[in-house]
């Protein structure tokens, strides 16, 4: 094994930018896909029946298509298409139209959308109606029964899942690097073909992958752990009195 090309700047310089690319990818795309799914799951559940249905195809399109293909239709597709429509160039929005940064949040933020909305959706049909019941014998309005009742204790139950859904999220990631992204994965080919090694970037990458993992997992066990209503199942013995 030979690691001697880790001390040269020049790789060390692909191997910070594809690590920071990577985690500011996993950022955008894990808070707009979190948004978009609380908003997919009160469409299915309370939204008018035309908005149900749209977010009901919506959800049925992104999870039965590959990530892959979702990503390439609109890298190459949408955005050859901006590229022709007139005024596009000229816009203010066209240096970040034009970047594959944003395809590649725009791709993953709506299958965390889709996936994580079903899994809102299915906890919110798991609350107690008594709870929500509760809430409004107290005065509390529809809004605030929702923000402060509903919705929370729905995020409580599905708090583990959502976990899996963000690490799944992690290791989509290295997908970016087909529409020419500079991520890990793009790093390591890019060092791979300049010093003809064909495990040793590999191994790296793989190694920086399963470190993040871990540390996203410790500190989304500690959301856990935290959440309002979560912290008396911290302690499986209570004193007995």
């Amino acid at each position: 094994m030979d690691f001697s090309w880790l001390s040269d700047p020049f790789y060390q310089a692909y191997l910070w930018e594809g690590f920071v690319n990577t985690l500011w990818l996993l950022l955008v795309s894990a808070l707009g896909g979190l948004l978009l799914a609380v908003a997919v799951a009160l469409a299915r559940l309370r939204g008018p029946r035309p908005l149900a249905w749209l977010a009901w195809a919506f959800t049925t399109v992104i999870r039965g298509t590959p990530l892959l293909v979702q990503l390439f239709f609109f890298y190459y597709g949408v955005g050859r298409l901006l590229e022709g429509v007139p005024g596009i160039r000229d816009s203010l929005f066209w240096p970040l139209l034009r970047e594959p940064f944003f395809f590649g949040a725009l791709t993953f933020t709506l299958s965390v959308g889709a996936y994580s909305g079903e899994v809102i959706r299915g906890a919110m049909q798991s609350v107690p109606r008594g709870e929500l019941e509760a809430g409004r014998a107290f005065g509390l309005s529809s809004f605030q029964v929702l923000t402060r009742l509903w919705l929370p204790r729905a995020i409580q139950l599905c708090l583990p899942t959502l976990t899996g859904e963000m690490i799944l999220l992690l290791k989509s990631v290295p997908l970016v690097s087909t529409i020419a992204m500079m991520d890990l994965l793009q790093a390591a080919n890019i060092i791979r073909d300049e010093t003809f090694l064909v495990y040793e970037p590999l191994l790296l990458i793989a190694g920086i992958y399963l470190a993040t993992t871990v540390v996203l997992t410790l500190v989304l066990r500690l959301v856990e752990l935290n959440f309002p209503g979560m912290q008396p199942t911290r302690r499986r013995w209570l004193p007995m009195r």
